[in-house]
């Protein structure tokens, strides 16, 4: 089957879709067993069609006649046409693989020292500074960390011990896990009514409700810096050197390599993607992320994504049986004022 190429898309319609997508975001994400919203190509009948349609991504896809009315994603958006497509559950992707040594390629087993394992990306550097970039989930193990915890190569379901120690977490962009002050007025009067009560009988404690959201996401990204430059090779396994970065377009191959399926290929189908990710237990919402297809499984989080001319364009940090999620590698770029090794 022939793939649809960016050049059978106009400006204009991508716009209007994205426009459509935005404005109706918050009512579709409401739906049962939506897990992510996005622009891309409409299916039928199992074939890709050139129509861009706002694709509505769903755990699994059920009949319509066992839905309620208000339950189904309309066939239109602001005149643009919706597609729903089953994707699973979209968890952020990590599992053990092997030891690299003397000279560490990209592409490997790579973690901070209390987590799992995920895969080490690409190299990056500024003011004469290079780092590993890789997913916050797998550096900074999803927030519970410290600058300068060890960083293990392979990860610590791998095997890996403080002896291979290769880099130390240098910097990371937070995850909003949620949780906000709430605008319920009647939380906020227990709230207050119980810190009264506080103060009367003399606590030095306070209440605090709050309204749990899954937080606004744009990254899950984090740098190390290396003990031994060195021993890090720009090469990244079955690829070889990034060229530079650049932006993902719908319908661009990408391909990657990571430490649990190794070399794999695939294609953006989605772009400007709001989903919701399982960490662990806790769901978090990420905006603006690019959707591909199925290329990557546990243990492959933080492989850099690249296109057929060695460009990375994003990063990889979650996905379902059969597609993947990955961050655009421009707001990581400017998150930490780095640059792709090239």
């Amino acid at each position: 089957m022939r793939q649809p190429g960016v050049e059978s898309v106009t400006r204009e319609i991508l716009q209007a879709a994205l426009i459509a997508k935005q404005r109706h975001l918050d009512s579709i994400l409401r739906l049962p067993n939506v897990i992510a919203c996005g622009v891309g190509y409409k299916h039928i009948e199992q074939s890709l069609t050139r129509e861009v349609a706002v694709v509505v991504s769903v755990t699994r896809k059920l009949p319509p006649a066992v839905l309620a009315a208000t339950e189904l994603v309309p066939r239109l958006l602001d005149g643009i046409r919706t597609d729903v497509v089953e994707t699973g559950v979209l968890r952020a992707l990590q599992s053990p693989r092997e030891r690299w040594r003397p000279v560490i390629p990209a592409g490997v087993s790579v973690g901070h020292y209390q987590a799992t394992a995920g895969t080490l990306g690409c190299l990056v550097h500024r003011a004469g500074e290079v780092f590993i970039l890789s997913n916050n989930h797998v550096l900074a193990n999803a927030n519970l960390c410290h600058l300068g915890d060890p960083i293990l190569q392979p990860g610590r379901l791998d095997g890996g011990t403080g002896d291979d120690r290769i880099a130390t977490l240098a910097d990371f962009v937070p995850l909003d896990f949620g949780g906000e002050s709430p605008t319920c007025r009647i939380a906020s009067g227990l709230e207050r009514g119980l810190n009264a009560l506080a103060g009367v009988v003399g606590s030095q404690h306070r209440w605090m409700t709050y309204q749990r959201t899954a937080g606004c996401n744009r990254v899950d990204a984090a740098l190390a810096k290396p003990v031994d430059p060195a021993t890090l090779s720009p090469d990244i396994i079955g690829i070889g050197q990034p060229r530079g970065a650049r932006r993902a377009v719908l319908g661009m191959p990408v391909r990657k390599s990571g430490r649990t399926t190794g070399y794999t290929e695939g294609r953006i189908i989605q772009i400007d993607v709001t989903s919701t990710v399982a960490y662990g237990p806790a769901q978090l919402r990420f905006y603006g992320q690019l959707m591909a297809t199925g290329m990557s499984q546990p243990g492959d989080s933080g492989a850099a994504v690249l296109d057929a001319e060695n460009y990375v364009v994003g990063l990889l940090f979650a996905g379902s049986d059969n597609t993947t999620l990955i961050t655009p590698i421009q707001p990581i770029l400017e998150a930490f004022g780095v640059e792709v090794v090239s």
